[in-house]
């Protein structure tokens, strides 16, 4: 018993250094509160970015196990991280390993960052105790989805034909997209802001610009148009 009491707590038999990519510095902060006891979860988190330059940098410094991407980041989104580190993702001796982590669940977006070579795919619904285990599932090399957007990227890699291209959905800005799936899934304007982390005044500006984008009127037609495309 005395023993024990020297050696002090028990310390994770796994430990695994992780990269934080978020834009949002609330969320950024509120996933290290989440998941960065080291000595309880096994995460070390050796470093944040908010941006592609930032990641991309951050990411050849610290060469990390894995990265939490998100999908949508100012200076080209996850993919370009993808593209910028593909070097470092290949390397046969500490390979970086990508794990997205976006509120995103739209399809284009899952096979999107899969193509650009991302090991998995889970939304910001996730608890922290799947996230934990994700990261370290990636770490061992596994692939790992939310369980909906698994469909996706079989679906995807099934089929040998290209993604029809729609003009009206790519006038669009990545966080334009965001809201439109929100608004069309029946969010009121308070809740989209919560959970994109941005305010109401800005969520209402974003909707205007789609419906102007899209020549539509008010956000019922949003609605349908959406549903027709099945973004929601």
């Amino acid at each position: 018993m005395a023993q024990a009491a020297e050696d002090g707590p028990e310390q994770p038999a796994r430990r695994v250094q992780v990269v934080l990519v978020d834009d949002h510095r609330m969320f950024r902060t509120g996933v290290q509160a989440e998941i960065g006891q080291t000595e309880k979860t096994g995460v070390d988190v050796v470093g944040e970015a908010a941006d592609v330059d930032q990641a991309v940098s951050v990411i050849t410094a610290t060469r990390p196990e894995v990265v939490l991407l998100d999908v949508h980041l100012p200076g080209g989104g996850g993919v370009e991280v993808l593209r910028r580190c593909a070097s470092l993702a290949a390397d046969v001796e500490r390979p970086v390993r990508f794990l997205a982590l976006s509120v995103s669940d739209a399809a284009e977006d899952v096979i999107g960052v899969i193509r650009g070579g991302a090991r998995g795919y889970v939304t910001k619904t996730i608890t922290g105790t799947d996230l934990v285990n994700s990261i370290f599932r990636v770490r061992d090399g596994d692939a790992v989805f939310s369980p909906r957007l698994a469909g996706f990227v079989l679906d995807a890699f099934a089929s040998t034909d290209a993604p029809p291209v729609d003009e009206d959905l790519d006038r669009l800005t990545q966080r334009e997209r965001e809201v439109l799936r929100l608004i069309a899934r029946g969010y009121a304007y308070k809740e989209v802001g919560k959970q994109l982390f941005i305010s109401v005044k800005t969520v209402e500006s974003h909707v205007s610009a789609v419906l102007r984008k899209l020549q539509l009127s008010n956000r019922h037609e949003l609605t349908r148009w959406a549903a027709a495309r099945r973004l929601v």
